[in-house]
């Protein structure tokens, strides 16, 4: 943040004044978030000290979640009382129909709920007796339902770079351990690939995200619906991985979890099972079909998935307004046996003495500072933009194909009056080109890489700022390159100012104008909420943009409530620097006493006569530079911010 407060007023765009109020904000921010790496430096201290060596046991008591409807201002009761245990060495699955609470009570106890003015959070959180309602207390993975991994890496690369940003103590060690335990030895070297990049399954790709949380060594592990997605074979597969955590590590694992099929069902050590929001069940899987037949007068056939069998019995049937109400006091039932007569919890018997230093996912060390995360996250990003080979074929194919059409159309242009308006039409196209292409390849791309970014900050991976700077300086080279090939494509064709100096200037410009249209990308892709939002907002920002490009309106002629938006357009300058450099010193042929005879008389009429190409780059790079220090503004203000369970009203 020194860097953003140093450059602030300098990278100011012509427009725009940078706000004193950002820069306060930007202050204040800093300050902030010094006491939260002293506050997080604390409560690490603090988990470590609860559970190195030893297990931990998380129990929650009266925990409800209330929702309230912005529009009609009513409440939605999500979670309702709910308490419970999960204790090491156990596999506890939270079940219920849909609708029931299942994601919401994983969340609670992760400490993963969005926070928001209209979600209200209460209860008691207690890890191995100690309170961990603020989410500290003890170490915990939390594995998201979508798996979100740099798709260029390999399944090595990626935990080796999670170990390394994590502080391993041995990074080849873990890595080779995680490997073995988590059963991708085999596919270690594989790229994780996407939809458009073959590469490991859904499975291997469940359990590399597993992976990347458990470089922390946690105590706790909490998974969102591991198999959805998921076939049966690989669906089983990561829920043996989870129950091979929990009784060979040790681990605590909670996961909610949608019909599982009778194999994984055999995994579960114990089950909590919700119904609209309450406890209908919680109590060892083994237990669960003497307790409903003795306790809650429900016979459970033997030929069934028991699992499936309980979700059905706490469904409502909305079919019609009887059967609604039948099974509604059905399940009114069930939760009140439950309340009074809850099943015995099975007798713990495994050993708290595991997490130790013999333990084979080795406890981490001090996590590294700037410095230690800028190279790491220097060379991820070199690779996930070098190795995606497809995209950047793409891009430069276009880049070829923009060129040669507008070569073939504007071919060597003679100095003719007609020629001057096919000069500025050539090079207005040519900077929207450049401009467009930077700005929707960004668009795509950034908003579902934020969501990796969002999830490793939000486990304190790593700081904005060394993030951003390294992905900044990785993609910069690749990104020049397609510009310059259009430019080398496109001069000769077209028959420009044939030196190589002019020449120089024109790919210069292109390019820069290039970083500029992909820095306005990122800052709308970091405020946008999906790609699709993000693709929406900024073909209409471009637009405003070109039409106060200077082609089409003189900014002489820009009613003078429009003049910032004149001056903030990258288009305009782009277009006003490739004018002068093509345009100086040109002499047209004349016929008529009103013709243009030199290019100074062009630049006059679009009022440029007064600008260089070094004032362009100089404006060009004033709103790039304010536009790279708006993202890492939006990015530190937008980082993931959760919910903090408060104790339950008296």
């Amino acid at each position: 943040m020194d860097l953003v407060l140093g450059v602030a007023l300098w990278a100011s765009p012509p427009c725009v004044k940078f706000p004193g109020l950002v820069v306060a904000a930007l202050a204040r921010r800093r300050l902030g978030a010094a006491r939260r790496r002293r506050d997080g430096r604390a409560a690490s201290s603090a988990a470590s000290s609860a559970d190195d060596g030893v297990g931990v046991d998380v129990t929650w008591r009266e925990v409800s979640m209330t929702v309230r409807n912005g529009r009609t201002g009513m409440t939605r009761r999500v979670l309702d009382a709910c308490s419970g245990t999960a204790r090491a060495g156990r596999l506890v699955a939270i079940m219920g129909p849909s609708g029931a609470g299942k994601s919401s009570l994983l969340n609670a106890l992760a400490g993963q709920v969005p926070e928001s003015a209209r979600v209200m959070l209460t209860g008691v959180l207690r890890a191995n007796g100690a309170d961990a309602g603020d989410g500290s207390g003890f170490r915990k993975a939390y594995v998201q339902q979508e798996d979100a991994l740099y798709s260029m890496l390999t399944v090595r690369e990626t935990l080796e770079t999670a170990a390394k940003l994590g502080g391993s103590k041995d990074v080849k060690r873990t890595t080779e351990t995680l490997l073995n335990d988590l059963g991708l030895a085999a596919c270690a070297d594989t790229r994780v690939g996407d939809a458009k990049t073959r590469g490991v399954s859904g499975g291997e790709k469940k359990r590399l995200a597993l992976g990347v949380q458990l470089v922390g060594a946690p105590s706790v592990i909490f998974a969102d619906e591991p198999t959805s997605g998921l076939d049966s074979f690989q669906a089983e597969k990561v829920m043996k991985t989870l129950s091979k955590l929990a009784k060979e590590h040790g681990k605590t694992v909670v996961c909610s979890i949608h019909q599982p099929r009778s194999s994984i069902v055999d995994l579960f050590d114990d089950l909590y099972l919700l119904a609209d929001g309450r406890c209908a069940y919680f109590g060892p899987m083994s237990s669960a079909r003497d307790w409903f037949e003795n306790s809650a007068d429900v016979t459970i056939p033997n030929d069934v998935n028991v699992a499936e069998y309980l979700i059905d019995i706490v469904s409502i049937d909305a079919t019609s307004a009887e059967t609604t109400a039948e099974t509604s006091k059905r399940i009114d039932r069930i939760v009140k046996a439950m309340a009074s007569n809850p099943p015995a919890l099975a007798e713990d018997d495994v050993s708290k003495g595991l997490s130790t230093a013999s333990d084979a996912l080795a406890l981490t060390g001090k996590r590294v500072g700037f410095w230690g995360q800028f190279p790491l996250l220097l060379k991820r990003s070199w690779r996930q933009v070098t190795r995606d080979k497809a995209t950047n074929k793409v891009r430069l194919l276009t880049s070829l194909n923009s060129a040669m059409v507008f070569g073939s159309i504007f071919w060597k242009m003679k100095l003719t009056q007609t020629a001057i308006q096919d000069r500025m039409g050539l090079l207005q196209v040519s900077a929207i080109n450049a401009a467009m292409s930077a700005l929707m390849k960004t668009l795509t791309s950034f908003t579902k890489e934020k969501v990796i970014v969002n999830r490793e900050r939000a486990s304190k991976a790593y700081g904005v700022l060394p993030y951003f700077t390294s992905k900044l300086v990785a993609e910069l080279p690749v990104g020049a390159f397609f510009p310059l090939a259009f430019g080398a494509c496109v001069y000769p064709m077209a028959g420009l100012h044939p030196t190589l100096g002019h020449f120089a200037r024109f790919c210069t410009i292109l390019t820069v104008e290039s970083f500029s249209s992909s820095a306005l990308g990122l800052a709308i892709s970091s405020i946008a909420p999906s790609t699709e939002a993000a693709v929406a907002m900024g073909p209409a920002v471009m637009v405003l943009f070109i039409v106060f490009g200077g082609y089409y309106v003189n900014q002489d002629n820009v009613p003078i409530y429009f003049k910032w938006l004149n001056k903030c357009s990258l288009i305009k300058w782009a277009f006003q620097g490739l004018c002068v450099n093509e345009f100086q010193g040109l002499k047209f042929e004349t016929k008529r006493p009103f013709d243009q005879k030199t290019g100074e008389d062009v630049l006059e009429r679009l009022s440029f006569q007064d600008a260089t190409p070094l004032s362009s780059l100089r404006q060009q790079g004033n709103i790039l530079s304010f536009l790279y220090l708006l993202t890492l503004y939006l990015l530190d203000t937008n980082a993931p911010k959760f919910a903090v369970m408060q104790p339950p009203p008296v």
